[in-house]
């Protein structure tokens, strides 16, 4: 079953990542008084990605090798998270700093490949995806290290573990942080700022195509969908019912209302500009230090 509970995390992750950015296209599109594709476009996106031919614009290794690193990666954070909101021998087995490695190593493959390619438009865009990670990454490492203050433990089970625990002035506080960046950490309006497909075309990704573009669209799926489920299962965690099965209906009922909260935010806002945007990273990483403190004096 410890063996079992990785894989299942695993499939969870990667059937139901698709459909979220499904339906933010479809929410974005009746807001904007449009059809809007089906839900599953996505799926038959990433199908006929993986169909078609790679293209090596840049003509080194470096360039071919950032997708898949991005994408085994942020498999590497999805297998080590709690099964279902419960029990995982490898969340049991690592500590909080192996998930916040694996998702920068996710970040950092994203540079890796804009900057090999070697086209002006994906420097721009891995210039933006720096500054983002320099400023954002570290809200995520507050909120897990104040579970790690909170539980006494920097175990990553125990950890969040201790993020889910309300009652206290920290978790309020970091909980209201964790929602106001919920939006920048997916990347969706007004935060695409790396992406921005009227300035930049798509930025970090310009270059690339067929299954090396799918695996880039496929990671940032997920990891959208890691940061969905941290509010639902870290967060909302204690709120959850103490049956696994029903938690695991109730935990996607709530990924997939987080994820209409922010298809309708990011379809009503327009894209910040970068210096606007690192302003308000900054008071976030100010609050969240605040919140960390409250938990170390047991607020």
């Amino acid at each position: 079953m410890k063996v079992a509970a990785v894989f299942i995390n695993l499939l969870y992750f990667l059937l139901l990542a698709p459909l979220l950015e499904g339906v933010m296209r479809k929410i974005t599109a009746r807001i904007q008084s449009r059809q809007g594709p089906p839900l599953y476009q996505p799926y038959l996106d990433l199908i006929k990605l993986l169909g078609k031919e790679n293209l090596n614009a840049a003509g080194h290794r470096a360039f071919r090798l950032a997708p898949l690193l991005a994408f085994a990666s942020i498999l590497a954070v999805v297998a080590l998270l709690p099964f279902g909101g419960g029990s995982n021998f490898l969340a049991h087995s690592s500590d909080l700093m192996t998930l916040i490695y694996f998702l920068t190593l996710s970040g950092f493959a994203v540079l890796l490949g804009a900057l090999a390619s070697g086209n002006p438009f994906a420097s721009v865009g891995a210039s933006r995806e720096m500054m983002t990670i320099i400023m954002l990454e570290p809200v995520l490492a507050m909120t897990l290290i104040l579970g790690a203050v909170r539980s006494g433990s920097f175990s990553l089970a125990e950890a969040l573990g201790g993020v889910a625990a309300p009652g206290e002035l920290s978790y309020f506080l970091m909980l209201a942080v964790f929602l106001v960046a919920l939006q920048a950490f997916v990347s969706r309006q007004p935060f695409d700022i790396p992406e921005a497909e009227v300035e930049i075309l798509e930025g970090p990704y310009m270059e690339y195509s067929g299954p090396d573009y799918a695996l880039f669209r496929y990671a940032l799926n997920i990891k959208r969908m890691f940061y969905g489920w941290l509010l639902a299962a870290g967060f909302l965690g204690s709120w959850l019912p103490g049956n696994l099965i029903l938690s695991w209906l109730v935990q996607t009922i709530l990924i997939l209302l987080i994820f209409v909260a922010i298809s309708v935010v990011g379809a009503t806002h327009p894209r910040y500009r970068m210096d606007q945007a690192l302003k308000y990273y900054a008071v976030l990483m100010i609050l969240a230090l605040i919140a960390v403190g409250f938990g170390v004096k047991g607020w």
